[in-house]
């Protein structure tokens, strides 16, 4: 038999992807793999499973003190895509311009919600919000990636996140080390997309797109991902927001660009996460 030749072009796996292949994980998975193999400080590891996908993490394999510890997760909703394209653009693009960034202290969760992703639904397979999730046992692959993290301090954490009700892009940031990075990570990403210039955004006061925040464990029944990492593991930590409606182009870019201002703060302030620790709640 002659097999007809496909006019569909072949997909690079470091390249970005075609618009209807943002969501397929086996791609992701293929495209991170690609990238480790070429960034010899860093491994991809398998740490569970959901819905019958595989949960990969890509860190560093071996941590070195004197160097910064930065935390990154992408894709814990499903219907976020821009998150999940964006982080694995800005490795590809920054571990290859920069190899000494490369070798410092990472931990990077591309996509903590695959069956979600690829369906294009906030929730996990058995309907839950995973990011309600980060103080309790009852949830096996949000277990399993606390585990990967015990024992671990960051110097920064940031959680990547869209919403479909933003007016433009906006930052959550835990009032925790100063200086605050929070004006400056904003300042610099509205030139690429402005900020939500709302006075009031999901209830919190917020300022050109700045929401920062003072928390406590008794604030949510179920905590999200951010407070599981202020309060154990990160000197900052910042969520991430950029609007839904606008072109997944410029919220992939938005999304790069918010990673390096981070990297290249942490440049700047220099140190290293374990001095002047933070204290937290006991579990």
């Amino acid at each position: 038999m002659i097999k007809k030749k496909s006019n569909k072009p072949k997909q690079h796996l470091g390249q970005p992807p075609f618009p209807d292949q943002v969501r397929d994980y086996r791609l992701l998975m293929e495209r991170w793999h690609r990238l480790v193999r070429d960034i010899t400080p860093l491994e991809l590891s398998v740490y569970g499973e959901a819905g019958g996908y595989p949960l990969m993490a890509v860190h560093s394999e071996r941590r070195d003190p004197r160097l910064p510890s930065v935390y990154l997760s992408a894709g814990i909703h499903g219907d976020e895509p821009a998150p999940v394209e964006g982080l694995l653009q800005w490795a590809v693009e920054t571990f290859r311009a920069d190899p000494s960034v490369a070798h410092w202290n990472w931990m990077i969760f591309p996509c903590l919600n695959p069956w979600g992703l690829e369906r294009n639904i906030r929730f996990d397979a058995e309907g839950l919000d995973l990011n309600r999730f980060y103080n309790s046992r009852k949830v096996p692959q949000i277990t399993a990636q606390l585990a990967l993290m015990k024992g671990h301090r960051y110097d920064v954490a940031v959680s990547l996140h869209e919403d479909y009700d933003a007016r433009g892009f906006y930052l959550y940031e835990i009032a925790a080390k100063r200086p605050h990075w929070g004006e400056f990570l904003c300042s610099d990403c509205t030139s690429v997309s402005p900020s939500d210039e709302r006075r009031k955004i999901d209830g919190h006061s917020s300022r050109n797109g700045l929401i920062r925040r003072k928390i406590s464990p008794e604030m949510m029944k179920g905590h999200p991902e951010a407070f599981r990492l202020h309060f154990r593991h990160a000197n900052r930590t910042f969520t991430l927001e950029t609007p839904s409606e606008e072109s997944l182009e410029k919220r992939v870019n938005l999304q790069k660009e918010f990673l390096t201002l981070i990297v290249k703060k942490q440049l700047a302030e220099g140190g290293v996460a374990g001095r002047n620790r933070l204290k937290w709640p006991s579990s």
